[in-house]
């Protein structure tokens, strides 16, 4: 089995959807290193949940920090190989550090982004996490997002369902998506059904 199409899960915290996602042959499980998050996860919970898991890779989910501060955390976090960041300059000082690279911005920062500097970040290699707050996408929202998949590898992170997302990856040539994951309901129990539902749809019998 596999995905039709490059999947990423935000903010893992515990084990049932590490499993799950994982078990589903999505490509990436973000953890959140910001320890001003909610959803921080500590070096020591990382080994944990990571340590049952086979054939995915680990994102570092940062917001805040500076890049020498990134560098230092990640020491922690040996088994981690992409760092998702969220301010541009920062970002580009990563190209090179041996880490594959995700730029995330919000939509309306897409809509100010200049064609060259999207063209510069492409070229080299990083990829665009394209999210909205409100989690619902225009007509305009979608010329945007589009606009940008022609020339940039965009994983939309927003507006996505399992009524939609095959049309999405179509209509905007998008490289991939990105779905969040949540809290379990108690100590391995935990209620599936969005994610599960966008997942099965874009299941491949190999």
């Amino acid at each position: 089995m596999a995905l039709r199409t490059f999947v990423k899960i935000n903010g893992i915290t515990n084990l049932s959807d590490a499993r799950y996602c994982s078990g589903m042959y999505v490509n990436l499980l973000g953890f959140s290193l910001d320890k001003s998050s909610e959803k921080y996860v500590t070096p020591e919970l990382f080994k944990e949940i990571t340590g049952w898991l086979s054939g995915v890779d680990f994102v570092g989910e940062f917001s805040h920090e500076s890049q020498p501060e990134i560098l230092e955390i990640l020491t922690d976090y040996p088994a981690i190989s992409w760092i998702e960041y969220d301010r541009i300059e920062e970002l580009k000082r990563l190209v090179g550090k041996g880490y594959s690279l995700i730029y995330k911005m919000s939509l309306e920062d897409v809509k100010h982004i200049e064609p060259e500097v999207a063209q510069e970040l492409s070229n080299s290699g990083i990829i665009f996490h394209v999210y909205a707050k409100d989690n619902l996408l225009s007509e305009d929202d979608l010329e945007v997002v589009k606009k940008l998949a022609k020339d940039c590898k965009v994983i939309l992170g927003t507006g996505v369902s399992a009524e939609n997302v095959l049309h999405l990856i179509d209509s905007c040539r998008l490289y991939g998506i990105s779905l969040s994951g949540g809290e379990e309901i108690k100590p391995g129990l935990r209620d599936f059904d969005l994610m599960a539902d966008v997942l099965e749809k874009l299941e491949v019998e190999e």
